[in-house]
């Protein structure tokens, strides 16, 4: 009995194994199907190697500009290697960007044909910088259209700037005027306005001067070009890429990603330099928490202030709001006492006004410069010991940047408990620094 049905067992097996290899087979091409190649391919060429604040943008951007890519289907890579710009390395990308530096003389011709033959590129801030431009004429003088560098603003700010060509298709989702990240800004001996080939698409409105913080750094008229591109070629330019930092302690103070409608820009000419024609939409991307401030700080909406490490709110003690209360951390509990609204003042920064009292905003007592200076509630007058700066984390957080100081809200010692007095304390990135809004109603 038991040998004739082996025959019978041996054929029902191999059925089995072949119904189990053509399921493993159809999951596969599921699998293929849903994780679809990406629409084009970004390689970013940088160097790394001069001033904190360039190469801090090159570490911002390695986070940011991949994060962005798998929202929107495009691969993006980055590299120290500039031997890479070659004809044949660069047949395989779709765009290529320059983010702190042009590239060295050996690699020139690769480049220019790769653009003459129909290439794409996006450059940031100090990509354009130069001294001589007949060092590579058709780059600064015909490409970019700039000639050499005039001057600069210092420190770096913020700007409003005005969209001149709302028809360009990374410009049209940009409002008439909104405000950039924090840079330090570029001038050039070229008037752009005069060169038939050049299309800018913003510029510095003049709401903005004097732009600058140093007096002999500011520019206080004028016209300023901030992005712009080359009809003749696929290509877009943008002045920004220079963070805020504390050069003592090597310290991120602002984020060039900070700005969402600037951010907008990037992504809608990345997707124009890729040849992506439909409107943009993040893929497949589960959406942040409507609790979450996912999008830039609205002025007029009101926040819980969430320290990472200790999870507990930012609170006035006692939900008193009189001239000098302590300006704590405490179990989250939705009151009035743990609620802030942040008030643009200049530059990026802000005031943070509880809603016990909007007269009443966070100020570093004595108007101290020192660590440890505890902060307090106090009645709003424009100091800059009441101004802070929110720098973008991602993920909803942020550090505060005081003004006057340069140094960051902190939890001191890193506390978890009930009633620790806020501080001021030398930016250092810890989860003491780094707080999470949540919007509240």
């Amino acid at each position: 009995m038991l040998a004739s049905l082996r025959p019978a067992v041996k054929r029902w097996l191999a059925a089995l194994v072949a119904c189990c290899a053509a399921l493993t087979a159809a999951f596969a091409v599921g699998q293929g199907t849903a994780q679809a190649a990406p629409a084009f391919k970004v390689l970013a060429f940088y160097n790394g190697t001069w001033d904190a604040a360039h190469i801090d943008f090159d570490k911002e951007a390695k986070v940011w500009f991949p994060q962005t890519a798998a929202q929107y289907n495009f691969s993006w890579e980055a590299t120290t290697d500039w031997s890479l710009l070659n004809t044949g390395n660069l047949a395989q990308y779709k765009v290529i960007m320059f983010l702190d530096d042009a590239p060295p003389a050996a690699q020139r011709a690769a480049f220019q044909t790769y653009m003459s033959n129909g290439g794409a590129w996006m450059g940031f801030h100090v990509t354009a910088f130069n001294t001589d431009p007949n060092s590579w004429s058709w780059y600064y003088n015909t490409f970019l259209g700039t000639g050499a560098f005039v001057s600069n603003t210092w420190g770096p700010t913020s700007v409003t700037l005005k969209t001149e060509d709302r028809a360009h298709p990374s410009t049209l989702r940009l409002p008439a005027t909104f405000t950039s990240g924090v840079s330090e800004w570029y001038s050039w001996q070229r008037d752009l306005r005069t060169n038939p080939a050049i299309d800018i698409l913003a510029s510095i409105d003049p709401s903005s001067f004097p732009v600058g913080t140093d007096p002999n750094q500011s520019w206080y008229s004028g016209y300023y070009p901030i992005m712009w591109t080359n009809r003749n070629y696929k290509m877009l330019y943008a002045n920004f890429g220079h963070n805020a930092m504390n050069y003592d302690t090597n310290t991120r103070l602002s984020s060039t990603f900070a700005s969402e409608v600037q951010n907008r820009w990037l992504i809608d000419g990345l997707l124009w330099l890729g040849g992506v024609t439909t409107s943009p939409s993040p893929s497949g991307n589960p959406s942040p928490s409507p609790s979450a401030s996912s999008g830039p700080i609205s002025p007029t909406a009101w926040y819980s202030v969430v320290n990472k490490t200790s999870g507990k709110c930012v609170d006035a003690r006692s939900a008193a709001s009189a001239n000098g209360t302590a300006i704590q951390q405490y179990t989250c509990n939705s009151t009035n006492a743990q609620s802030f609204r942040f008030t643009p003042s200049s530059g990026g920064y802000t005031h943070a006004d509880i809603r016990l009292n909007a007269a009443q905003s966070w100020d570093v007592t004595n108007v101290s410069t020192a660590d440890n200076a505890p902060i307090q509630l106090w009645s709003y007058s424009g100091g800059n010991n009441q101004q802070w700066l929110p720098v973008a984390e991602g993920g909803g957080y942020y550090h505060f940047v005081n003004r006057y100081s340069g140094k960051c809200l902190d939890v001191p010692a890193a506390s978890t408990a009930d009633s620790v007095q806020l501080v001021q304390y030398a930016c250092n990135g810890t989860g003491a620094q780094s707080f999470r809004l949540v919007q509240q109603p």
